[in-house]
């Protein structure tokens, strides 16, 4: 039951991935017009979706704490966490690509970043409050 209640709060991340490799698929005409490979996209999102869950259960287990600073440092360091590892999948990317790179593909594969941490880091603070 408590496992069930810690992945009801994941809901909205989930509802993020699939709605974002529904609309990279859907789309997938339209981002070889503009440019944007729709692999980079995919498999980036799935990146992202994954890291961000480890690192959601490394902060959710900092929220376990009765210290509160022990709190912030699981969240700091997940989401450290998780920079790390996207600047290393970036820099491994660049590498390979070289001056092939997509550049489109991979600033919006930025903006999921974002948008994941935002989720993780709200959710997690509406969980400290309801403790």
């Amino acid at each position: 039951m408590v496992l069930r209640s810690k992945f009801r709060e994941f809901v909205p991340i989930v509802a993020v991935f699939v709605i974002v490799n529904a609309l990279a698929i859907a789309l997938s005409s339209s981002f070889a017009a503009w440019n944007i490979d729709t692999d980079l996209v995919i498999g980036g999102n799935l990146f992202l979706f994954v890291v961000t869950f480890f690192s959601f259960l490394i902060a959710e287990k900092g929220l376990q704490s009765k210290n509160t600073h022990a709190f912030m440092r699981s969240v700091y360091g997940s989401i450290m966490f998780k920079m790390f590892l996207s600047i290393i999948a970036a820099f491994i990317y660049i590498a390979i690509y070289g001056k092939g790179l997509n550049k489109l593909g991979l600033f919006i594969c930025m903006g999921l970043y974002l948008v994941y941490t935002f989720l993780e880091v709200s959710i997690l603070t509406r969980m400290l409050r309801r403790k």
